[in-house]
């Protein structure tokens, strides 16, 4: 027989349980909301958290906070996200370096793509624009080449961190051209543009919309699209693919993600309403004239944890290629 102490104990348990307060998705959100932005302030993951935010906000007439956790190409705020309570009220925008490249990039992750998160929606893709610095006599592939092999070490390219889309995309178009390269990591797309525009590295590539003041004010140049197709936002710019890197193909990918506990009623309304809303033609205006996006129909967030993981091997096999497996700790 049990000891009466143990059996109060199962009661005041489950006492504590019944009365606990039930997450109810017709009431959420009841309270503001953080959508966490896993990098310095001005890049991509800022710019798609205000986005998201701000059409959730006038959907549910609840605050839609964007909070930047910086750090390790989006390791410190992933873990921060992974950790919090699965109520809701923490969210992340998350991209392919976030959820596929960091697993074969790092020897330890501290965190699980596949078991940590779960998918909401997918937002759009992301092609990126090469650009080098106007100082620079470089107009075309044939000129960037050209100057690679004469500059002693290679050229310079710059990232907003080890393993982001700006590295592979350096990576993959210096393997397929057969040039010096060196790449620089900085902490953040912002940084990293700022020392492009001064002259301090040669080129790298960028999400559209953080290039384009840049190249507005004349201290950069676009050579062309990461994408085999071109973009709304630049249709002038061709892909690197038609200009001397055939078979060029690169551009990252986008989500919303929740801690992996999160109630399912939850996930699936902010799924079914997150999927209306990116549809919208204010949206998509948003996305593929201003911002540089191709927008995507999201699947389920099944078929989304089944694409991550077929990215973690895709993506995987390029950081493999690139000898850059188990760089980062």
């Amino acid at each position: 027989m049990q000891p009466i102490s143990h059996w109060a104990a199962v009661v005041g348990v489950l006492a504590l349980a019944l009365s606990a307060p039930r997450v109810s998705a017709e009431e959420y959100p009841a309270r503001s909301v953080t959508i966490v932005a896993p990098s310095a302030p001005g890049g991509m993951y800022s710019i798609l958290a205000r986005l998201i935010g701000s059409k959730l906000e006038r959907l549910y007439g609840q605050s839609f906070i964007v909070e930047n956790r910086p750090g390790a190409s989006s390791v410190t705020g992933s873990v921060f996200v992974a950790r919090a309570a699965a109520d809701g009220y923490t969210l992340m925008t998350a991209a392919s370096t976030t959820l596929a490249t960091n697993v074969s990039l790092h020897k330890n992750l501290p965190y699980n793509p596949l078991t940590d998160f779960i998918p909401i929606v997918q937002i759009a893709r992301s092609p990126e624009v090469l650009l080098v610095n106007s100082g620079l006599p470089v107009h075309s592939i044939a000129d960037v080449v050209k100057l690679a092999r004469a500059t002693p070490g290679g050229l310079s390219f710059g990232s907003a961190g080890p393993g982001t889309g700006q590295h592979l995309n350096g990576e993959l178009f210096k393997s397929m051209l057969g040039i010096p390269m060196q790449h620089v990591p900085y902490r953040g797309m912002q940084p990293a543009l700022n020392d492009l525009a001064g002259g301090h590295i040669a080129l790298m590539t960028s999400p559209i919309p953080l290039a384009l003041p840049l190249v507005q004010s004349g201290k950069v140049r676009m050579i062309g699209v990461t994408t085999k197709e071109r973009v709304g936002a630049i249709p002038d710019v061709p892909p690197l693919a038609e200009i001397g890197v055939p078979g060029y193909d690169a551009a990252s990918w986008w989500m919303l993600v929740a801690p992996a506990k999160v109630p399912r009623p939850i996930v699936d309304k902010l799924h079914a309403d997150l999927r209306v809303a990116l549809n919208e033609p204010d949206i998509r205006e948003e996305f593929i004239q201003r911002q540089g996006l191709i927008p995507v129909d999201s699947g389920s967030p099944e078929q989304l944890r089944r694409f991550i993981k077929s990215e973690i091997a895709r993506l995987g096999d390029i950081v493999q290629k690139a000898g850059l497996a188990g760089s980062e700790q």
